[in-house]
């Protein structure tokens, strides 16, 4: 089963909202994985096999090793779907 990583500044708030459309939107596409929310300072010493978070932060976990999902709109689950289909 995939693990995805979603990542905010702090890890509270957005991130606990965002994880919870990426469960929606998983369900939606008939997919599982193991979904769990942090901060991004944490995000760089945990593994995935997929990071996703607000693009304005997500290039701050860029190093060539991990598989990033940067979204415009985190709340907008067509868009999470759309980012995550091709990666499941």
């Amino acid at each position: 089963m995939k693990k995805i990583l979603v990542v905010c500044g702090n890890g509270l708030g957005s991130s606990f909202i965002m994880e919870m459309n990426v469960k929606k939107a998983l369900t939606e596409l008939g997919k599982e994985a193991e979904v769990s929310h942090t901060d991004l300072a944490s995000a760089k010493t945990e593994t995935a096999d997929i990071f996703l978070g607000a693009e304005d932060i997500m290039g701050n976990l860029e190093d060539g090793s991990r598989t990033i999902v940067t979204l415009q709109n985190v709340m907008n689950v067509p868009e999470i779907k759309e980012k995550l289909t091709p990666l499941l």
